[in-house]
């Protein structure tokens, strides 16, 4: 289903139709300003980031919230999804970033920085991860079994 999801400060995030521009539904359930959502092409699911240090896994065909993931203690900047596999990746302004299984809500790694982890992206089927730190350094990790 050719579909958009969007992130609100009014915590909300919104699913977009693309062929007609409208919306078609409104998911609620976090009482935080989203920060970020990223959702697979393949899949009906989205995962949200919150200012409140948590994740939120939504399913967008009915709205439902599947699992609320929650590792970090400051603020998730943003999150990244893996084509390939139902994982996740978040960065936190705790300076770490961390890899999830959307199915079961484990956390899988973690990487530690020097500062916020302000971005990151997950790449060849979850065998690469890149991110960016707020000092302005960037990291290109290979993770090991499921360690970062």
């Amino acid at each position: 289903r050719p579909w958009a999801v969007s992130a609100s400060q009014d915590a909300t995030l919104k699913v977009w139709d693309l062929q007609t521009g409208g919306c078609l539904r409104t998911l609620e359930g976090d009482y935080s300003p989203a920060m970020a959502v990223a959702a697979y092409t393949d899949h009906p699911w989205a995962v949200s980031a919150s200012r409140h240090d948590m994740l939120k896994v939504w399913d967008l065909e009915t709205g439902a919230c599947l699992r609320t993931l929650e590792s970090h203690p400051r603020p998730v900047l943003t999150v990244a999804v893996c084509a390939d596999r139902p994982w996740a990746i978040s960065a936190s302004m705790d300076a770490t970033l961390k890899v999830w299984d959307l199915q079961t809500g484990g956390c899988l790694g973690s990487f530690h920085g020097d500062s916020a982890v302000m971005c990151c992206a997950l790449a060849s089927g979850g065998k690469t991860v890149v991110a960016g730190e707020a000092s302005g350094r960037v990291h290109v990790l290979r993770p090991r079994g499921f360690s970062l």
